[in-house]
């Protein structure tokens, strides 16, 4: 999963306002208001997207100045405008003018203050913690150095319990010195929000789905419910083949499964696993895009020209010429960066989007380079928009149509653009198990984790986590949803979430979860719109007009109406469902309940 970065810049304060009250607000002063917050946005945004793009590219103790400076003037100057925007409460105005003001009023992630020195505090804090992600190294005691990327070398490829415990253990020591800094930023967050009306940030957070607060978090839990069948039979099994290959000792039969054997560094994914738990006795053909990628000498650049294409193929337009120059898409040598994977609309008006990955010649990053891309068709999509309404009709939607296409790169697609023959795509798709079972070690398995993190989260801001057992919570809560343990004890002197780098960099995650639901929702309604008569897992997208009018037209409508309108207009339903994935995964679940028949299914412990 990765992550996206769109900065919306409310900023400047309108003076005209400044004596308006509730009493005396009229439809000329909000006007006005709204029409200023524009033309800021237009003129300053650029300005500090760039600078962000600067600290992300160059972490060095100049740019982080300069990011935390710019944090903290636009984080007050956003604020403001957000407690000026509630002077209209009382207003009637038009449904356009009372979406803009409410998107105003919950703007924030982590709010600062009405406090100049609360608001320096803050900005320095999560710049600081960014860094120390992005900066991240541990050393051990024999001198050898590891950064994420290295460590990630090892826990993805290493079948050595000792070594994959050592890199995962090492990773999560650049959790240590984040926590005090996080509950600190925590703590003025929670003050921002009350000063903005909400309960706390847990209440901000999830407040912002067209819906009350509780009512959207009955319903995630409702939808979680009909995928766990699912996923607790890929559980089951999985389990069952990592104790074949490990033994009773390092993987128990009726217990929580051991991260560090998962093949990913936060068990999110299972993919790097699947000659483990997917039968060698099983004759099977699969697609290694890895090794395609590598014999036609595919550079990173074209990997990238391969996602774009899957677009135009729909009827999209073309990517401007300046996200070709002014993307990063390699690791420099000679600097450290955020490497997360991200998508970047720096300047609306001038159509400036870009993705900054440090892109690896493999199957992972062509798919995760479809994602991005995902997004940034997205702003390209609804740029025309004003500044308010640039953005996902939910911040799940920007994910979901990330991961939409994802679910298109079948043997079919793959035959379509070269990668293999025909005959090699028909082959592939005889075997239906081995293709979902692959698909589901990231699909399924990262559904549990992205619904827990958040939860985790709600936890800490809400006060329901004491401060002595942040870990623990952590830990209980992994286990409880994704039936997953730490390989080691980890004790309160740890911080294991701040080793996912959206919890130091401040990235709700609710939206994967919604993502990955609407994924399949989508998926299946654009399918059956097409008319394709087949299983769901072999339906692609690509080259489909149908397809791509239905996703343009959504798209466009940026997050000027509910997400439920926007919702509705590519499914024919308002309503989330998991029905779309279990039917997507029905021929691997039905072969997973054979094969758990004579197993413990479920975990205790």
């Amino acid at each position: 999963m990765k992550k996206f970065f769109t900065l919306v810049v409310i900023s400047t304060i309108v003076t005209s306002c400044s004596q308006t009250s509730e009493q005396s607000a009229s439809e000329a002063d909000l006007k006005l208001f709204l029409d200023e917050v524009e033309e800021s946005n237009l003129k300053e945004g650029p300005i500090v997207s760039s600078a962000y793009w600067i600290g992300s590219n160059f972490i060095n103790f100049d740019s982080q100045n300069i990011v935390a400076d710019y944090g903290k003037r636009y984080a007050l100057k956003s604020l403001e405008n957000s407690k000026k925007a509630a002077l209209f409460n009382d207003l009637e105005t038009s449904p356009s003018q009372r979406r803009q003001l409410e998107l105003l009023k919950s703007s924030f992630v982590m709010p600062p203050p009405f406090n100049d020195e609360l608001a320096g505090e803050l900005s320095s804090i999560s710049t600081k913690l960014e860094a120390m992600y992005g900066a991240g190294e541990h050393c051990f005691e024999d001198g050898e150095c590891y950064d994420l990327e290295a460590f990630e070398q090892i826990i993805d490829n290493s079948r050595n319990p000792d070594e994959l415990l050592r890199a995962w253990q090492g990773w999560h020591e650049i959790g240590k010195p984040m926590r005090p800094l996080y509950m600190r930023m925590v703590e003025i967050g929670n003050q921002g929000s009350k000063e903005l009306g909400y309960d706390g940030l847990s209440d901000l957070w999830f407040s912002k789905y067209d819906m009350p607060a509780e009512e959207f978090l009955e319903e995630i839990d409702r939808v979680w419910d009909e995928v766990k069948p699912l996923y607790d039979a890929l559980h089951c099994h999985v389990r069952g083949e990592l104790n074949e290959y490990y033994g009773d000792e390092i993987v128990s039969l009726d217990e929580s499964l051991p991260v560090h054997l998962l093949g990913n560094m936060w068990g999110q994914s299972w993919s790097n696993i699947y000659d483990l738990v997917y039968p060698s006795s099983i004759e099977t053909s699969s697609v290694d895009v890895t090794k395609i990628i590598e014999e036609k000498n595919i550079s990173e650049i074209e990997m990238v020209e391969y996602a774009e294409d899957f677009f135009l193929s729909m009827g999209f337009e073309p990517l401007p010429s300046t996200f070709w120059e002014r993307s990063l898409f390699v690791k420099p040598q000679d600097r450290s960066v955020v490497c997360h994977a991200s998508a970047w609309n720096l300047d609306p008006a001038e159509n400036d989007l870009r993705i900054k990955m440090c892109i690896e010649k493999n199957e992972e990053d062509f798919i995760t380079i479809h994602h991005e891309l995902g997004h940034i068709f997205y702003y390209q999509a609804y740029n025309h928009l004003p500044t308010l309404f640039q953005g996902g009709a939910n911040d799940g939607f920007h994910e979901a149509f990330g991961d939409l296409l994802t679910l298109s790169i079948t043997p079919d697609y793959l035959k379509n653009i070269g990668f293999i023959s025909k005959a090699e795509a028909e082959e592939v798709k005889e075997d239906a198990v081995g293709l979902l079972m692959k698909q589901a070690l990231e699909g399924v398995v990262v559904v549990p984790w992205a619904l827990m993190l958040d939860k985790w989260r709600a936890g800490v801001f809400d006060g329901e986590t004491a401060q002595d057992e942040l870990n623990q919570s952590w830990w209980d809560l992994r286990q409880s949803y994704q039936g997953i343990k730490p390989p080691s004890n980890r004790s309160e002197e740890y911080f294991d979430p701040g080793a996912k780098y959206h919890i130091p960099g401040n990235t709700p995650y609710t939206r994967y979860y919604l993502a990955r639901i609407m994924q399949y929702q989508f998926h299946e309604s654009l399918c059956n719109g097409m008319g394709f008569d087949g299983p769901l897992h072999e339906c692609s997208i690509y080259g489909n007009e149908y397809a791509g009018e239905k996703i343009i037209s959504t798209m466009a409508m940026g997050q000027r109406l509910p997400w439920q309108d926007a919702f509705e207009n590519l499914t024919g339903t308002r309503k989330l469902s998991g029905s779309s994935i279990v039917n997507y995964y029905r021929p691997l679940k039905e072969w997973l309940d054979v094969q758990n028949e004579n197993r413990i299914c479920g975990w205790s412990k």
